[in-house]
């Protein structure tokens, strides 16, 4: 059975796991290699990055396995962040990352946030068609990522 559950300890290592397996299928490219532009060090802080700030994290957990994640981080007042949306290949295309993105963004929403940005990849062409379909539009860089792609949403 599949649920949407706010992120445990426990579930660290699989959340990252998850991250570096999607990672690695669509860049093509060692682990070493995605780990020298992103820590993850995040995930590990959780609680710190995340829940204490303002902010949310998701898993998608089929059968006690996690199979997809997305993340809010506050920015500032106005703006948050959507991070950490990943599937595993077989479950996108379902809904599934629709179903976690407008939960998040109705945190944000909650929350008070006035707009939501994120950063991506051209590779990750699923990613940009679901931001896209949910409302975002392209912006200039706003952080100092290794991400090309910068996109944000009004609320």
């Amino acid at each position: 059975m599949m649920q949407i559950k706010l992120i445990q300890p426990h579930q660290i290592e699989e959340v990252k796991h998850l991250i570096l397996a999607v990672c690695q299928e669509i860049f093509q490219v060692p682990e070493e290699v995605i780990l020298r532009h992103d820590s993850l060090t995040d995930i590990d802080n959780f609680q710190s990055e995340y829940f204490n700030n303002t902010g949310t994290f998701l898993v998608l957990v089929d059968n006690h396995r996690v199979v997809g994640s997305g993340a809010i981080r506050r920015i500032n007042n106005d703006i948050c962040e959507l991070k950490r949306m990943f599937f595993l290949k077989d479950y996108r295309g379902r809904g599934l990352g629709m179903k976690i993105a407008q939960k998040l963004l109705n945190f944000a929403k909650k929350t008070e946030y006035k707009k939501v940005r994120l950063d991506t990849r051209k590779e990750m062409t699923q990613a940009l068609k679901l931001y896209k379909k949910l409302g975002f539009y392209f912006i200039e860089r706003y952080n100092n990522s290794s991400c090309t792609i910068f996109m944000e949403k009004k609320l």
